[in-house]
């Protein structure tokens, strides 16, 4: 039997993309365990773009310094910086005239207001809050509860046989450092993601793409957005 596997950091407030993945897909492993990184231009487990009226913004989390090999499971948020109150404003500033601002933003709010300690908890409940918005149901467990063992595309097919899959969904992203062999002698199939990043109408001037989903939901509502996110290329 088939069985389709997305394996993925749990990034905070990702893109339409990011979710676009589960429509194919059978379970969503959460790279949990692995070092959270910091600092480079790769760094989306604890910030996501959002539009403003000079362009892309980061919607930042603050967290506590940790040492450098620290999994994002065990990386804290920080309980001196006010990072709740300082980016509900940010939202608020630039997407309170926006068409479902009203509609959205008590959502958001109650992530927010919700009690939270780490980094990832938050943002697998940023992620379910979304998946819920976009109507994307699929079971998830994490990787630091499947006793993982390896690096890099060894660590993606120990993860992938202990939950019996029998294709990889990957992001193109992954192309320069696949190893396919690997997969092939474990019996799963390599398949790439298609997803064409749709039009649609935003505040301000022009179109920008891989913001968050967040920019879609507040410029074109729960169905807006779920249309979007299924639509063909």
């Amino acid at each position: 039997m088939s069985k389709t596997v997305v394996i993925h950091q749990p990034d905070f407030m990702p893109y339409l993309g990011f979710f676009h993945r589960f429509l194919e897909a059978d379970l969503f492993v959460v790279l949990d365990h692995v070092q959270f990184v910091n600092g480079t231009s790769r760094s989306w487990t604890h910030r996501d773009k959002i539009k403003t009226p000079q362009g892309e913004k980061w919607l930042t989390l603050s967290v506590k310094k940790a040492p450098r090999d620290t999994p994002i499971n065990r990386v804290e948020l920080s309980d001196t910086v006010d990072w709740a109150g300082e980016n509900l404003d940010l939202l608020a500033r630039n997407y309170r005239k926006a068409p479902f601002y009203e509609d959205i933003m008590p959502q958001v709010e109650a992530l927010y207001k919700a009690p939270a300690h780490l980094l990832g908890e938050f943002n697998l409940r940023s992620i379910e809050m979304l998946m819920d918005m976009l109507d994307v149901r699929i079971p998830l467990v994490l990787s630091s509860t499947l006793e993982p063992v390896g690096h890099k595309n060894q660590l993606l097919v120990d993860l992938l046989g202990k939950v019996g899959a029998t294709r990889y969904l990957s992001g193109t992203g992954a192309r320069d450092y696949m190893e396919p062999p690997l997969f092939e002698a474990a019996g799963i199939t390599v398949v790439w993601q298609d997803f064409a990043h749709p039009i649609y109408p935003q505040q301000f001037e022009g179109f920008t793409p891989y913001l968050s989903a967040l920019d879609a939901l507040f410029n074109c509502g729960v169905d807006g957005a779920r249309e979007l996110l299924r639509r063909k290329p």
